[in-house]
C-alpha cells in the first residue's frame, strides 16, 4: 500500500525472533515498523497467545502504517511468525515525510487505511461476539429451575476448564462473565449463577 521508498529508513535492522510480540492491541505509536523480512500474524492475544489468528503479512510491509497515518492506536496484536526483520522509523519522521507528499496521493492513502481499520477493527468486534455467544449457549444449556422457578447455573468445574471447553482463554471466560454481569443477564457469587433474563442471553447466544 504505501512504498517504503518514500521514506527515509534508518540503516540499522533489528531481528526479532519467531514468537515474539512486536506489536500490542491498544498500543500508541511512537514509531513505525517496516517488515523487511519474515512472517508475522496478526490477531487477538489470550493469556499470551495469539489463539484468534485475524491474517499474516510478509516483508516488505508496513506493520502499523494504517494507524500510524490516522494517529489511531494499534486495533490488532502481532506476532513474529517466523524470525524477523524490521527497521524502526520514529512516527515523527514518518509523518514529516507524509506531509511531503502530494494532497491527492496523501488523501488516497489516509482513506485506504480507514477502510483497512474499519476491517480490523469489525474482525475483532466479531470474535469477542464469538465468545460472548459461546458463553451464553453454554449457560443455557446447563442451566436449572430452582425452587422459585428462576434459572440458575451451578459451576461443578473449575473456570479454566470450561473455558477451554468453549475454545477461549480463561482471562476471556471471566471477562465475558463480568460484562454479562454488568449486563444484569447474571446475577450471584460462588459457584452458583443466577440468569434472570434468559431470553437475553437466548438472543445473545443466536437462538
Amino acid at each position: 500500500m504505501l512504498p517504503s521508498t518514500y521514506f527515509s529508513l534508518p540503516a540499522e535492522t533489528e531481528v526479532i525472533a519467531a514468537g515474539e510480540v512486536l506489536r500490542r492491541r491498544n498500543e500508541v505509536l511512537t514509531s513505525v515498523l517496516h517488515l523487511e523480512s519474515g512472517r508475522v500474524l496478526r490477531g487477538v492475544l489470550d493469556d499470551g497467545y495469539l489463539r484468534h489468528q485475524l491474517g499474516a503479512v510478509e516483508g516488505p510491509f508496513w506493520l502499523d502504517a494504517a494507524s500510524a497515518l490516522m494517529g489511531m492506536p494499534l486495533p490488532v496484536d502481532m506476532v513474529a511468525d517466523t524470525r524477523v526483520q524490521v527497521r524502526r522509523l520514529p512516527i515523527e519522521e514518518f509523518r514529516r515525510s507524509l506531509a511531503e507528499m502530494p494532497a491527492g496521493a496523501r488523501g488516497l492513502l489516509l482513506d485506504m487505511a480507514q477502510g483497512y481499520r474499519q476491517q480490523s477493527e469489525l474482525a475483532v468486534s466479531r470474535l469477542a461476539q464469538d465468545a460472548e455467544s459461546r458463553c451464553a449457549q453454554w449457560l443455557l444449556n446447563h442451566a436449572q429451575p430452582d425452587h422459585s422457578g428462576t434459572m440458575q447455573v451451578t459451576l461443578h468445574q473449575r473456570k479454566r476448564l470450561i473455558a477451554a471447553q468453549l475454545g477461549i482463554a480463561p482471562e476471556t471466560f471471566s471477562r465475558v462473565l463480568r460484562h454479562l454481569r454488568e449486563l444484569g443477564l447474571i446475577h450471584g457469587t460462588g459457584n452458583v449463577l443466577n440468569l434472570p433474563q434468559p431470553r437475553a442471553l437466548q438472543s445473545m447466544a443466536g437462538c
